[in-house]
């Protein structure tokens, strides 16, 4: 999956006489198609060209979580930003890819290849990859299936067709794809695979049956259990997986140049000799350079103790600071954030990195996905670590929610998703081997009394722990109509039990102070955190001179018309058949 492929000059010509034009452009064949059409390499060269449809290595997935529920950051997404977005300020509604594919579908239909139905398979992988991120952004959208010509209006200005048919075409893509794409395996973990197409058709069916379900305006309530059953049918054809084992498994997986095949089926590889890195360093701790991400404690609660107990069962939790609260948890937390044990190398030398409160405004600072070394990482962009697109244990949440949902979860089934998740991660106890009975009233609460199924609860419980910083969590707040978390959830951090210094990982040394008004003289903490005054920017404490720490990045709202994008306005203005999504009119 490389950024780097080189194409031959005819298919180059075309590639980017496809990349600047409109539905009303035909595609300019200015290449050889006999040379391009007529042999497996160059159905191969072409078909390379849609892995440019993946996340960049610049910015990965890592970010996508930034603008959701669970972390705090720097200033907030124009999505909900009041008054922010509108038809004006919208984008997206973007065409090229499905160009590129659709040119490719129709001339290798007739092509003469004997390995071209593979390729047709990748084709209609991507095309499916394409529609879903349309159909989430925009619902309603015109299926293309075909190159378009200058002369068919019908179709350029044409009216939009039903999210749910074209989700049906979708799905069509992926079972084609699943039944004709002949690579099985691939120790790179970089190139599509039949087992690729089954991860992305699992992610999809899950996202449509849940928005079938949730957003119950469009009455296809009856239509979701096809798809939670899809999910469960596909993940079960997904073999010779399984979670990376050993110490510090988790935090291990996210941080290799060569992802681990043993869990990994899709990644984006990165490559320091052809200059191509990641900024994840940087974006994640720079203090001045990104969102300065860190988890929220109404996330951190819903760690688990390490004996499968919720934390918040202990009536104190609200009230116990930074250096207990997270001993005795899930091992991921440790492997997320910085604790006491956290060291860091700088300027070649190992120190002691507790939670640093200048680049992280809850100071649950994380580490997931980032080098444990200051130079060059945290100052310029130079990441090299693998960005995992779809791994195992992705499928194994997908197939639990989906059993949850359609009630047919049983003991053996979540010991083989949920406890083995659990296990990794060090959690003992029956919660491996048991489905909960009892819902935790701190994730009804959590998730705004949506849900009170105890089996679904726990799952949701693991899908954000086990899947934070890997841009799921957004797609999970839509598809579950919780979009109000979006504005509602507290950006809140550690419990100060009063105004001073701290020593956050006990050795000894204070880590922050906090204060009001005038900074004290005679304090030695390297950071300081005044929580005088309220506003944009800011952080005070909930009670305060003691309290839970509350980060203001701005105002945040909500309103359901933002589920969906409002259609661009240029784009209105040339087809006014397009129309408007509701509420943005």
């Amino acid at each position: 999956m490389k950024k780097y492929i080189q194409y031959p000059l005819g298919l180059l010509c075309i590639l980017l006489g496809f990349g600047s034009c409109d539905l009303d452009e035909l595609p300019q064949d200015t290449g050889s198609r006999t040379a391009i059409f007529g042999s497996a390499s160059g159905l191969e060269l072409y078909t390379n060209s849609f892995y440019e449809m993946l996340p960049t290595p610049y910015d990965g997935v890592f970010m996508i979580d930034d603008n959701s529920d669970l972390i705090a950051r720097n200033g907030v997404d124009t999505r909900f930003l009041p008054n922010a977005l509108s038809p004006v300020t919208s984008s997206g509604w973007s065409w090229g890819n499905l160009r590129n594919i659709n040119y490719f579908i129709e001339n290798c239909e007739n092509s003469t290849v004997a390995e071209k139905d593979h390729y047709l398979g990748l084709a209609r992988l991507f095309r499916a990859y394409f529609y879903f991120g349309m159909v989430k952004r925009f619902g309603d959208v015109p299926w293309i299936d075909r190159t378009i010509d200058v002369k068919d209006e019908a179709t350029l200005y044409g009216s939009r067709d039903d999210r749910f048919e074209v989700m049906e075409r979708v799905l069509e893509d992926l079972n084609y794809a699943i039944e004709h794409i002949t690579t099985i395996t691939d120790p790179s973990c970089t190139k599509i695979t039949k087992d690729v197409a089954r991860a992305f058709k699992t992610r999809v069916c899950l996202y449509e049956a849940s928005f079938r379900k949730y957003h119950t305006q469009y009455g296809q309530q009856g239509t979701a259990n096809r798809w939670f059953e899809e999910v469960v049918k596909t993940a079960d054809e997904i073999r010779g997986f399984s979670l990376h084992q050993g110490d510090n498994a988790y935090r291990n997986l996210f941080l290799q140049q060569s992802p681990y095949a043993s869990e990994t089926i899709l990644a984006v590889t990165l490559d320091a000799n052809l200059q191509v890195f990641s900024s994840r360093n940087r974006r994640t701790i720079s203090p001045t350079y990104g969102n300065r991400p860190a988890l929220t404690r109404r996330f951190i609660n819903t760690y688990l103790n390490i004996d499968g107990t919720p934390f918040t069962n202990d009536p104190s939790y609200k009230t116990t600071p930074f250096t207990e609260e997270v001993k005795g948890r899930d091992l991921r937390l440790q492997q997320t954030i910085r604790m006491g044990n956290y060291h860091r190398t700088e300027n070649g030398a190992p120190i002691i990195a507790p939670p640093n409160l200048d680049q992280a405004h809850t100071g649950y600072q994380i580490i997931k996905g980032c080098y444990d070394e200051r130079f060059p990482y945290d100052d310029e962009s130079r990441n090299e670590n693998a960005h995992l697109i779809f791994r195992y244990a992705e499928i194994l949440l997908n197939k639990a929610e989906a059993l949850a949902e359609l009630g047919t979860m049983t003991d053996a089934e979540w010991a083989a998703t949920i406890g083995a998740l659990r296990a990794r991660a060090g959690i003992q106890g029956p919660t491996l081997t048991q489905k909960p009975t009892v819902a935790d009233p701190y994730m009804i609460e959590f998730y705004k009394n949506k849900f009170t199924d105890p089996v679904l609860l726990e799952v949701l419980r693991e899908r954000a722990v086990e899947l934070i910083t890997e841009g799921l969590r957004p797609d999970d707040l839509i598809r579950w109509h919780l979009g109000e978390l979006f504005a509602d959830a507290p950006m809140n951090g550690m419990y100060i039990p009063a105004l001073g210094e701290y020593d956050l990982n006990e050795d000894g040394i204070m880590d922050v102070c906090f204060y009001r008004g005038e900074k004290p003289a005679s304090a030695t903490a390297p950071v300081f955190v005044d929580v005088t005054s309220e506003g944009v920017g800011k952080r005070v404490l909930s009670e305060g001179n003691s309290g839970e720490i509350l980060w203001n990045p701005g105002q945040r709202e909500w309103s359901d018309k933002k589920y969906l994008y409002p259609i661009p306005e240029a784009d209105k203005i040339k087809n006014p058949n397009l129309g408007q999504n509701p509420g943005w009119e």
